[in-house]
Parts: C-alpha cells; sequence; structure tokens
C-alpha cells in the first residue's frame, strides 16, 4: 500500500463527516428561517441592517445565508430597495442575489459528490439536464421562468455538470428583472412614507421589470 492509499480512508471520512456538518447547518437554518418566517418583513431587516456601519456588507452575507435557507429573495430585494434607495438597491440586491446563487450551487455540488444521478428525478432531471446542455442562456431562461424557486434551483443546478461561470452568469441576468422590481418597490415605498415626492420613477421602474417575468414566461409557453 502506497502512503496516498494510506491516507485515502481518513480524508474520505473526513470529506464525509464535512459534508455531514455543512448538511447539517443548512437543515437547522431551514428550520430557523421558518420559524422566524413571520417577522422577518422587508421593514425590519432594513431597519436591522442598517445599524451595521458596513451595512452593504452585512446586507450581502444575510442575503447570501438567506439563499441557503429559502427565505425570499423578493423580501430582501425590497429591503435593499428600503435601506439603500432605488439604484444602489438594485445594485446590492441584484450583487446578493448571485452571491447567494453561487454559494447554494457550491454547496450542493460538494454535498452532493456524484450521490445524485440527474436521470433517476422524472419530475425535475429533464429540466436540469436541459440546463446543463444550454448553459447560461438555458439557467438564465431557468431563473427568468421561476420553474423551481430560487434556493432549490441554486442547489438543483449544482447537481449538473455545470460551469460556475455560465451559472453565474446565467444566474444575473435571469434574476435582474425581478431584482430591478423589488428594489424599486422598496425605494418607492420609502419614499412615499417619508411623505416625498420620488416614489414615481422607481414604481414605473420597477413595474416595467415585472413586467418581463410576466410576459416573457408567457411567450415561452407559446413556444412549440
Amino acid at each position: 500500500m502506497t502512503p496516498a492509499d494510506s491516507k485515502s480512508p481518513p480524508l474520505a471520512g473526513l470529506r464525509m463527516v464535512g459534508r455531514l456538518a455543512l448538511l447539517l447547518l443548512v437543515i437547522a437554518g431551514i428550520g430557523a428561517a421558518i420559524v422566524n418566517r413571520q417577522s422577518l418583513d422587508a421593514d425590519s431587516l432594513a431597519a436591522a441592517i442598517g445599524r451595521y456601519p458596513a451595512a452593504p456588507l452585512v446586507f450581502l452575507l444575510v442575503h447570501t445565508l438567506a439563499s441557503l435557507v429559502f427565505f425570499p429573495r423578493t423580501v430582501l430585494g425590497v429591503a435593499a430597495g428600503v435601506l439603500f434607495g432605488a439604484w444602489w438597491g438594485t445594485l446590492w440586491a441584484a450583487l446578493g442575489s448571485t452571491v447567494g446563487a453561487v454559494v447554494g450551487f457550491l454547496v450542493a455540488r460538494y454535498l452532493n459528490a456524484g450521490f445524485i444521478d440527474l436521470e433517476s428525478m422524472p419530475r425535475f432531471g429533464p429540466i436540469l439536464l436541459r440546463a446543463e446542455r444550454g448553459g447560461w442562456r438555458a439557467v438564465a431562461v431557468l431563473r427568468l421562468i421561476p420553474v423551481i424557486p430560487h434556493s432549490l434551483s441554486n442547489y438543483a443546478l449544482g447537481l449538473t455538470r455545470l460551469n460556475l461561470g455560465p451559472y453565474a452568469v446565467g444566474s444575473l441576468i435571469g434574476q435582474l428583472p425581478m431584482t430591478i422590481a423589488c428594489a424599486q418597490f422598496g425605494a418607492a415605498g420609502e419614499q412615499l412614507a417619508a411623505g416625498k415626492a420620488g416614489w414615481v420613477v422607481p414604481t414605473l421602474i420597477g413595474l416595467a421589470a415585472l413586467s418581463i417575468t410576466i410576459i416573457v414566461p408567457k411567450l415561452a409557453s407559446r413556444r412549440p
């Protein structure tokens, strides 16, 4: 037995322990998010994050963790608009959504390690295999047409053999219209609540972005 062979079983055991620990952490986080879901609205999130001097970095951390525990990214998008305004809110929400998607993708890829075969998943397997073959364009369409919820799609796409680059680009593009809509609506609500007149433009931009998420899926469903 070579030295490499003698080290292989302990290393494999450590990897398995690491995967199990990470899986338990994700499950615990999902449970905590479900229990506290009612108290985690956009205004309370914005108020909690805004207490920190490095609010954008805190927001990105919260967004990343929330993406792992199935917390609605729409709430986070609205919170970004409330906290940072229409344009900076859109930037931080888009970045947070993409970072969260990438982390979920990498977590699933690390946990899976070949244990799950997409061909054995009759419902979602064919969709994921098409995304795997289609690259970033297929990922963008999958994000824009929410066949699979956001957090679940992060994990599900991590089971494919997609490269990280195309996945990240497709996720950013596909999530952008809803992200813009949520951040603009959050900013408009903040302006309206403060009695300011700057809520009209963000509302119109938000409606335009939201219309993309409604029209595109309908057009796609009519394609043969």
